[in-house]
């Protein structure tokens, strides 16, 4: 439960105004406003934004082979916490 004190008239009858355009009532547009503005419409895929990068750099299927001959195969040494 929530409550949203102190709105002014003219916000208020905004609201209205927008909930019965969307045929629901106002405490219904109030929760559609704020899910619209804290959740994401989708979610990043890090899969995706990599292979976007990919195509941006200009790097083909070639070049990454390429890296990934030369790149080292040997695991890393742990940091030391001291």
């Amino acid at each position: 439960m929530m409550t949203v004190r102190n709105i002014p008239d003219d916000v208020h009858k905004a609201l209205k105004a927008r909930a019965k355009r969307h045929h629901r009532s106002a405490e219904a547009e109030m929760r559609a406003i704020l899910e619209e503005a804290v959740l994401p419409r989708s979610r990043l895929r890090m899969g995706d934004a990599l292979s976007a990068l990919g195509r941006k750099s200009g790097l083909s299927n070639d070049d990454i082979d390429a890296i990934e001959l030369e790149r080292s195969k040997t695991p890393a040494e742990p940091m030391g916490l001291e």
